[in-house]
């Protein structure tokens, strides 16, 4: 099964010479929610990298928050580049913020979703970025992230450097802790 999603777009209304954006509402998609969203809250948990060397470590910690609307993943928690994906649903789209060491946090958009062979399979696409400053020499673009059959979780992320040229992807290979 295969979903692909629009872009949306917020409107701007201008009242006394102030500008302000009327909050769009969207109605009730339990459906997809429990789809989308509901495949990342089952990563509620602890997960490893293996290094090069053998040696294990904690990769990532993923909770369900905020009533069940939001995951969190905290990446290489307690380390000097924690960074934290904050998935979400917005309407019919699934979001997912990065906050980044880098100190922007980009937002990307969950542009498919589908079953592979490999597994489900949420392809996010860059959408926009906030905090983004001259000293920055990257901010990231898009992730592949694949929950794999045999239990596994791949995340293949990429990254835009300041002129918009996107890099070789990056990924990690993540195994439930204890599993």
């Amino acid at each position: 099964m295969r979903y692909a999603f629009p872009i949306l777009v917020t409107v701007s209304l201008f009242v006394s010479g102030c500008q302000s954006t009327a909050p769009a509402v969207y109605p009730d998609t339990n459906s997809l929610d429990a789809g989308m969203l509901g495949e990342i809250s089952k990563l509620t948990g602890d997960w490893e990298l293996t290094d090069e060397g053998g040696q294990k470590y904690l990769a990532s910690k993923f909770a369900v928050t905020s009533g069940g609307s939001a995951v969190r993943e905290i990446m290489f928690p307690g380390q000097e580049h924690e960074m934290t994906n904050l998935y979400h649903m917005d309407g019919d789209v699934l979001v997912c913020t990065h906050y980044c060491a880098a100190g922007n946090q980009p937002r990307m958009v969950a542009a498919s979703f589908e079953e592979s062979e490999e597994g489900t399979v949420f392809q996010f696409e860059f959408d926009s970025v906030s905090n983004l400053r001259e000293s920055h020499d990257h901010y990231m673009g898009n992730m592949t992230l694949t929950i794999q059959n045999d239990g596994r979780v791949r995340q293949d992320w990429r990254s835009y450097d300041l002129e918009g040229n996107l890099t070789p992807p990056v990924t990690f290979m993540l195994a439930r802790k204890g599993g």
